[in-house]
């Protein structure tokens, strides 16, 4: 059986929502934890950096008093994501924003860093790390992250390429602590999915780009909605690491999706405004959008993955009852 920390254990559904660039916003993470999953949010869509300190401020407080208000439902623990990558100039600061906050859990992303683990612990925080291979996991917990998050093959953003089946069992031969799974998750069955192959949680976040909370413009929703895992585009151009990204917004941006040039490495940077213009003019996005046909509240998606996630084990449970009776 994995460790699952108290904090985690008490959620609607095993889902964390992840942290996506700019389209991740305080609405969207107060609706997912009122829902019952972890809501999450990159550091860096605070911009100015100050504005990180307003934005904490607005989801503790939220959080705190639907709590009070429900205290027989309460909200699940929100996440932040911090990109651990030395390029990353307000890593520092955003750190102890997060320790003033005593923010619950905090995802690292882009490099495990020992330093930081420490100071998350340092208020009783816990860190999950998202991974692409075996070899980065090692690492990470070597470091002293208390969580891993699997990300396979058909994730949206900077992706691996495992298949999701080799990547969580190889992980799970040796490490019996949290484990969240990310790549092509968009039903309440690939949720169980997910958690029948080893993983505790469901990592989710391209579907969630379709909801009205969500900081993406409408024709972005849509073109989530219209499209299939046939539109998604899998290269490093646009930041120097692979990512997946949606066609029409690169046909859009006067390339062609089928004849992209490489990149390197050095050219990923997380200061002013380069990484904002590919995320917002160059669409991040996953495999598993072909099941989203409607732009929805954020609430209302999570209720739908709860009642298939329910519908899936139910149908499991009869196949069995089947098989013993006969």
């Amino acid at each position: 059986m994995s460790k699952i920390p108290s904090i985690l254990k008490g959620l609607k559904l095993p889902v964390i929502g992840a942290p996506m660039f700019i389209i991740s916003n305080p609405k969207l993470v107060i609706a997912q934890c009122k829902a019952g999953i972890v809501g999450s949010m990159p550091a860096l869509n605070a911009r100015p950096a100050s504005l990180l300190d307003e934005w904490l401020a607005e989801i503790t407080e939220e959080l705190t008093a639907y709590n009070k208000k429900h205290p027989e439902r309460p909200a699940a623990p929100f996440a932040i994501n911090q990109i651990v990558h030395k390029s990353n100039d307000r890593l520092e600061q955003d750190v102890e924003l997060c320790k003033k906050y005593k923010v619950p859990i905090i995802i690292t992303s882009l490099g495990a860093r020992e330093d930081v683990n420490d100071e998350i612990h340092s208020y009783g925080g816990m860190v999950f790390h998202d991974v692409i291979n075996n070899t980065f996991a090692h690492k990470a917990i070597s470091k002293g992250a208390d969580g891993l998050i699997a990300v396979a093959a058909g994730a949206g953003g900077h992706a691996g390429t495992k298949s999701p089946f080799a990547l969580i069992q190889e992980i799970r031969q040796w490490f019996d602590g949290p484990l969240a799974l990310s790549g092509s998750i968009a039903t309440g069955g690939a949720v169980l999915a997910a958690q029948a192959m080893g993983a505790d949680f469901a990592y989710i976040g391209s579907p969630f780009i379709a909801t009205h909370e969500a900081n993406a413009n409408e024709e972005y929703k849509q073109t989530i909605v219209n499209s299939t895992s046939d539109d998604i585009v899998y290269t490093n151009l646009f930041t120097g690491v692979h990512g997946n990204y949606l066609a029409p917004s690169i046909r859009a941006a006067g390339l062609d999706p089928d004849h992209l040039p490489e990149s390197d490495p050095s050219k990923m940077s997380f200061k002013g405004d380069a990484q904002t213009k590919v995320w917002k003019d160059i669409w991040g996005c996953g495999q598993g959008i072909g099941v989203i046909n409607k732009i929805t509240g954020a609430g209302e998606f999570v209720d739908k993955l709860y009642l298939e996630y329910m519908a899936a084990k139910e149908r499991l449970l009869q196949e069995k009852r089947t098989t013993i009776n006969g």
